[in-house]
């Protein structure tokens, strides 16, 4: 099984959907509109790239949520290839979607459709920046790559020191693996043009923020109300992308390090 489908979202869970809709929007970021399909209480916001569901539901947060057309098909062949599903609903009377946990118990969602509207323009950055990866803590990126490699197919760039990093393609969005301990939790990268702006809206609106943190040479942390954390940068810490076309054995990535 191969393909996971076409990224969506990382949908997070809140107790105060407007609370964080408020911080977001403070951010820079911009209210999309959603359709009608979920029961709870839910709302999106987006940079022009990263989208952002906020859930007022219980489920296991953050999730990285993809669209995949024909999703009962794709269950039956996630479920012929030896997944695990943290839950499923399938039925013509429903919105259906799946849910899978990889070797690190982080949550990915599949649904069968959008929930939300909005263009894919990528020029309304939010004051934070350009966001380019979403960093998922692992243990062992290379355990963690036998997962992904499959699912995602494209490697984008790799590192070996001073931590393993590795970053895919994965539905369109730059996931990273990452075993630096620094890091607590899926958390958002974001490359930061103007420093000065940043830290001027942070004293102004006393967000929640700490400098230097600690993961990857971030010059800031952000914590949203609902826990999700934005770090920021001044470059890149991997550099330049590398774009890879053929599908990812993971066999051959473990051989790169040799």
């Amino acid at each position: 099984m191969s393909g996971i489908g076409r990224f969506l979202e990382i949908s997070v869970r809140t107790d105060d959907v407007p609370e964080s809709l408020h911080y977001y929007k403070t951010l820079g970021f911009t209210e999309l509109e959603t359709s009608d399909v979920r029961s709870h209480r839910y709302a999106v916001i987006s940079d022009g790239v990263l989208c952002i569901g906020l859930h007022d539901r219980d489920f296991d947060s953050p999730a990285i949520t993809f669209v995949q057309p024909d999703l009962a098909r794709h269950a039956r062949s996630m479920a012929d290839h030896g997944f695990d599903f943290s839950f499923m609903q399938l039925d013509e009377d429903s919105f259906n979607e799946i849910g899978v946990k990889d070797r690190d118990g982080h949550l990915i969602a599949m649904l069968e459709a959008r929930t939300f509207h909005g263009d894919d323009e990528n020029d309304n950055d939010s004051i934070c920046g350009n966001w380019f990866e979403l960093t998922l803590p692992v243990r062992d990126a290379m355990r963690s790559a036998h997962f992904w490699g499959p699912v995602a197919g494209a490697i984008l760039s790799m590192r070996e020191e001073p931590t393993v990093h590795m970053r895919f393609d994965a539905g369109g969005i730059a996931l990273g693996l990452s075993e630096s301990i620094a890091l607590e939790q899926p958390s958002l990268c974001f490359k930061c043009p103007d420093k000065a702006a940043l830290q001027e809206l942070v004293k102004g609106q006393d967000l929640k923020s700490g400098k230097f943190p600690g993961f990857e040479g971030a010059f800031m942390v952000l914590t949203a109300p609902e826990g999700t954390q934005l770090y920021v940068f001044e470059e890149d810490f991997l550099g330049e992308a590398i774009e890879v076309d053929e599908d990812v054995d993971p066999d051959e990535i473990k051989a790169k390090f040799k």
